[in-house]
């Protein structure tokens, strides 16, 4: 089959590699449909090389028809239309339990410390074979992959596998209080639907800051008040613009939707770039030793939230060296919430609004859709901010 693949920084190629098969009861075969371009693809692509392997197999954002079911797998058959979640859950450990798949303890990564595995995300959560390929073998498929209805189109469901739940997660982590307010930094893929989930869920501002154009336009057209972070000298300026909208408090959450490739952070930046460059088994422990990350975005969410305000955190970060504000979180009381969505945690609550009324915009959310033979073009594409790519699908 063909399948996306690493081959070292900035360089993805699509391959023929070995068609997956059945190797547990609980495994299922999924022919791919759709698959999506995340901005956490990215952060392999540019940042954290130092844990990729060549070869390895891309992305964590697909959908399709169930080909085989293992011996276990009770409740899928073939011919089965599904979205198939990021992570890799049981659903009947303590943790899944408790409505933290990203945290399920029978398919953590204990060797490197880390929570549940992810398709096609680095051997720290268990360089599983990912979904921007022809086929997918699904492991844990008694709990993970989503059934959906035939007939719309798969823009209606793909985004169940992780734009909508984690801009869901986001929304909820923040807790914006009916009529509240919420800014959103960074109006990606993910920033852009937290806005639109907020205004959903009853926030009565919501505030987005990019300095794309396209992203600021699209976000507008969907009712949300934009700043263009190219308009503004400095941080503060932007953030004393937002707070003189909030009554001087600044607004009540804050989502950071950027994560550890601001802009900004030059010293970051370096290590981030002498990490990517290094042999592995050098850069790799660079980058998990020292920071990796660049934090202008989460020093902007703390300086703008509210006294007594909410961060929700749902950019990815990696880092471990870089110095936090401790004395102004604790001054200012602010609560921080994070971490993967837990897809399965929100799916049944994002499900009645994949409605033909559509009101959060699926169905026209791709800015391009691509054969997965041009993933090499997408991935620079999207990395390089071109075309005005915002999201990006590729079929099979």
């Amino acid at each position: 089959m063909k399948a996306v693949t690493w081959q070292g920084k900035r360089d993805v190629r699509v391959e023929e590699v070995p068609d997956p098969r059945i190797q547990e009861p609980t495994d299922a075969v999924i022919r791919v449909t759709s698959t999506g371009l995340c901005g956490s693809d990215l952060h392999l692509y540019e940042v954290l090389t130092p844990f990729m392997t060549p070869g390895d197999i891309l992305g964590h954002e697909p959908m399709g028809i169930v080909e085989e079911v293992g011996a276990e797998v009770t409740g899928l058959k073939p011919g089965d239309r599904v979205v198939v979640p990021f992570q890799i859950a049981c659903g009947h450990c303590y943790m899944c339990g408790t409505g933290l798949p990203t945290q399920c303890e029978t398919t953590q990564v204990t060797g490197e410390g880390m929570g549940a595995q992810l398709f096609g995300y680095t051997r720290l959560y268990g360089a599983v074979p990912g979904g921007q390929a022809e086929y997918l073998r699904v492991p844990q498929a008694q709990f993970g992959p989503i059934k959906v209805p035939e007939g719309p189109a798969d823009d209606r469901f793909v985004y169940l596998s992780d734009v909508l739940p984690t801009a869901w997660q986001a929304v909820e982590y923040a807790g914006v209080p009916q009529g509240g307010s919420v800014a959103v930094l960074g109006l990606g893929p993910i920033g852009d639907m937290a806005c639109r989930v907020a205004r959903a869920k009853g926030a009565e501002r919501v505030f987005g800051v990019d300095l794309v154009p396209e992203r600021l336009r699209r976000a507008r057209e969907r009712g949300v008040e934009t700043f263009d972070l190219r308009s503004f000298d400095s941080e503060k300026e932007l953030v004393a613009a937002i707070r003189d909208e909030t009554g001087g408090r600044g607004p009540d959450a804050v989502i950071d939707a950027v994560g550890t490739e601001a802009h900004g952070g030059a010293a970051a930046k370096l290590v981030q770039q002498a990490a990517a460059v290094m042999p592995r088994a050098v850069g790799g422990k660079l980058a998990e030793r020292f920071s990796v990350d660049r934090l202008a975005a989460l020093y902007t969410a703390i300086d703008l939230v509210r006294r007594g305000g909410t961060i929700s955190l749902s950019g990815v970060y990696g880092g471990m060296a870089d110095p936090m504000p401790m004395l102004t979180l604790f001054d200012k009381q602010i609560q921080m919430r994070m971490g993967q969505a837990n897809v399965r945690r929100w799916s049944d609550e994002i499900i009645p609004y994949l409605t033909d009324e559509d009101p959060l915009g699926v169905d026209d959310f791709a800015t391009h859709r691509v054969p997965l033979t041009d993933a090499p073009h997408a991935y620079e594409m999207f990395q390089k901010k071109q075309d005005g790519a915002v999201k990006v699908l590729m079929k099979p």
